[in-house]
């Protein structure tokens, strides 16, 4: 049996002919997404047991693994999972405690490409980023200017800011400083059903 048929949990409860389109369904995600996709995809056993774990003592094995190296691949996992009805999460480096990056599902890993400091603006204290980006690298970044990204959780050192916004992270300045949703000012998301928003004092559609 390949890895790619074994991506759908089995259950004693499961017909062979569910198992068997389970299988088939996996494998046609697979060769989609590999066809549609310039970041990387990976379904075999491997990663999919590198990534059933985080920080946390929960296990849960995806079912299957995409690394997107760009906003231009994100859309088109999501597209593809929607089509299948494949539920999908983020991840960044699996620093949750909780099980929050762990699931039955394709797993979008942000951390290996997606991971710029796109803008920094000493002045208006702001800064754009991709939701890959270390925690540390914003800090240090900013403490050129004599600032700080404030949301710095015991992990600051290898955790990603789209996990602190996913989590609303805090940590020893959140006192003075705030916690992460103290201070994100806009979000560029997108939703399950294909929609994307900046998401603001004043949330506008972008594109769908």
């Amino acid at each position: 049996m390949s890895t790619v048929e074994q991506i759908i949990p089995r259950s004693r409860h499961r017909d062979a002919s569910a198992q068997r389109r389970g299988r088939e369904a996996a494998r046609d995600l697979d060769q989609e997404l590999r066809r549609r996709l310039n970041g990387e995809v990976r379904f075999d056993a491997g990663s999919r047991a590198l990534y059933a774990t985080d920080l946390s003592i929960y296990r849960h094995v995806p079912v299957g693994v995409v690394i997107p190296r760009h906003v231009e691949d994100v859309i088109a996992t999501v597209e593809a999972c929607r089509g299948r009805d494949v539920p999908i999460l983020g991840r960044g480096c699996g620093t949750s405690l909780s099980g929050q990056c762990c699931n039955v599902a394709v797993v979008i890993d942000f951390s290996k490409y997606m991971n710029r400091l796109i803008a920094l603006d000493p002045d208006a204290r702001l800064a754009q980023v991709e939701p890959g980006i270390i925690n540390d690298d914003l800090r240090h970044a900013a403490r050129g200017y004599g600032l700080t990204f404030a949301p710095d959780p015991a992990t600051h050192r290898y955790c990603t800011l789209g996990g602190n916004i996913g989590n609303n992270s805090c940590g020893a300045h959140t006192f003075w400083g705030g916690k992460t949703v103290d201070n994100v000012e806009e979000l560029d998301i997108l939703t399950y059903d294909g929609r994307a928003y900046v998401l603001a004092p004043r949330p506008t559609m972008r594109w769908s």
